[in-house]
């Protein structure tokens, strides 16, 4: 009996269209990432990330704000302001002060448990440190808190409940 295999040309041939279904699954794939909606944490961590290199580089203090009427975050200093406006109309975004034992500062809203105690923002100091902060998100559902790390303006990990 004779034994048939595959020619080095086939093989050669199915690696080739191997390659370029993978080629054409990556560029697909990383198109639907880059169309994925910029939400608002995706807005506050870039004025963050900004705030601080800002910060860093210039030697300078910088100051970071919500305004409740642009609807958007300001990164000021004595050079001018970086505007971060928002995603979404109805998001209400609020800088808290440290976490304080008790429940001091906090009230029931529309049946939604909110902290009240907001500072007025949070400054990025030139040694790549901020003012020890958190930030309280409201976009119609429950508030969400996130904790931020003063040494390092990065989120604060917790464990999971």
């Amino acid at each position: 009996p004779a034994w048939r295999g595959f020619t080095l040309l086939e093989i050669l041939l199915v690696l080739a269209l191997l390659g370029l279904l993978a080629g054409a699954l990556a560029s697909g794939s990383a198109r639907l990432l880059a169309q994925r909606p910029v939400t608002v944490d995706d807005t506050f961590w870039e004025a963050v990330t900004e705030a601080r290199k800002d910060a860093l580089l210039n030697q300078r203090e910088v100051r970071l704000r919500f305004d409740a009427e642009e609807r958007a975050l300001v990164a000021g200093h004595a050079a001018g302001d970086q505007v971060y406006p928002l995603p979404s109309a109805d998001v209400q975004l609020d800088i808290l002060a440290p976490a304080r034992r008790g429940g001091v500062g906090l009230i029931l809203l529309g049946g939604m448990l909110v902290e009240s105690q907001t500072i007025p923002h949070v400054t990025f100091y030139d040694d790549g440190t901020c003012t020890p902060f958190r930030v309280q998100i409201r976009t119609g559902g429950p508030a969400r808190i996130l904790l931020i790390d003063p040494w390092t303006c990065a989120p604060v990990l917790t464990e999971e409940p």
